[in-house]
């Protein structure tokens, strides 16, 4: 029987890819990831955990290493975080486009200049047109949870896809919660074993990620992302197995005091849970708010927001990453565009906050939706709104 334990987020992600049977681990240390790769070093080392563990030269090399030992029908885990996610940036776009399901938690981290080791959202915010499957959480129950989760996702002969479990640096990546970690055996159940249906071998040799003309170049993207997009039942069974043999439920986009709201609040990640405080607290003073969380990224979730949405009045949305020089915040940018042909739609805000690891409060969320409210009734002249900034 699985017990809750008291453990730091990143160490209990690394007990739980442990504990799915990964077969490699390819890694580089950065802040503030470093404590789950070094943990299944020390895994690997003690004999606790049966898999190669390969100490590369940097990011890039540690992603191009995962496609190498996926493609042979190795199950890969791997992480990062920041400027890491960035130097790999190129080899993201492989392995989705290679079909190579590798497993990959993100510990967010802005990105410099100038240098931050501390959590937003800059860093997978630039990798979201990458082609993975990305999944937000919001505590350390939920990271250990959509890692088993993300595993069963990505090797789905169905998806074949690579998974980014994106958790908040530091917010979440190095805080000690009282977690549930399954138990091998009960993992094993929900998990099968990795079958990889095209596995290099030496005795079959075959050409991967070959030169593509322009006569076909286009076909090759396309088809790549209607896999993606297809992928979304797969994803949401596999939730409801998840939910229906552990006892906890994951939906693409989570709510939270919705109804009868006319205004509501839309974040993602850890900060959604100091949100939930900024709600109950205006609901107690007779505010008709409500808050929207967005778990999965990727593929795009655009009919449960729409429906989750559907007869509000004012949606204000809180981005943790800025669109240098564009038109402020991307997740308030998607969800613009997701909402643009409505017949009825929300006045849509945008706030970006929380940037190089500063906290917003539960009063600073209340002013957030007190000011997004009155933005809504008289106008701003800008495109969104910057919080915290000092003049």
């Amino acid at each position: 029987m699985a017990k809750r334990v008291g453990i730091e987020t990143s160490l209990a992600v690394s007990e739980v890819a442990a504990a799915c049977d990964v077969d490699v681990v390819a890694a580089y240390p950065i802040t503030p990831q470093t404590h789950i790769v070094e943990h299944l070093a020390d895994l690997v080392a003690n004999g606790e955990l049966d898999a190669e563990y390969i100490p590369v030269e940097s990011e890039h090399s540690a992603m191009s290493a995962c496609l190498g030992s996926v493609a042979a029908g190795a199950r890969t885990f791997t992480a990062t975080a920041g400027q890491g996610l960035e130097l790999m940036h190129e080899v993201l776009f492989v392995a989705s486009a290679m079909r190579l399901p590798v497993i990959m938690a993100v510990a967010n981290r802005a990105v410099s200049s100038p240098l931050s080791v501390w959590g937003d959202h800059s860093d997978v915010m630039a990798a979201r047109d990458v082609g993975w499957i990305q999944i937000f959480v919001e505590n350390g129950q939920e990271a250990v949870d959509n890692t088993i989760c993300a595993f069963k996702m990505g090797e789905d002969h169905n998806v074949l896809l690579p998974v980014m479990v994106n958790l908040d640096g530091f917010h979440l990546s190095h805080m000690i919660e009282p977690i549930i970690i399954p138990e091998k055996e009960e993992i094993r159940r929900f998990l099968p074993p990795f079958d990889y249906p095209l596995p290099l071998h030496p005795d079959k040799p075959v050409a991967m990620g070959d030169f593509a003309p322009p006569v076909i170049f286009t076909e090759a993207k396309w088809a790549q992302e209607v896999n993606l997009q297809k992928s979304y039942d797969t994803i949401l069974r596999i939730w409801k197995e998840f939910g229906d043999q552990f006892g906890r439920y994951y939906k693409p986009v989570e709510e939270y005091c919705t109804e009868g709201a006319d205004t509501l609040l839309l974040t993602m990640g850890s900060f959604s849970e100091t949100a939930m405080t900024a709600v109950d607290s205006l609901r107690e003073k007779g505010k008709k708010v409500g808050l929207i969380r967005i778990r999965l990224w990727r593929p795009f979730p655009f009919e449960e927001l729409r429906k989750a949405v559907d007869g509000t009045k004012t949606l204000i949305v809180f981005d943790r990453a800025i669109s240098t020089g564009g038109p402020g915040g991307p997740v308030a940018s998607e969800v613009k565009a997701a909402l643009y042909n409505l017949p009825r739609k929300p006045l849509v805000v945008g706030f970006v906050g929380g940037l190089g690891g500063r906290d917003v409060t539960r009063e600073g969320f209340e002013e957030i939706i007190l000011q997004g409210e009155e933005i809504a009734r008289n106008g701003s002249p800008n495109e969104y709104e910057i919080y915290g900034v000092r003049e």
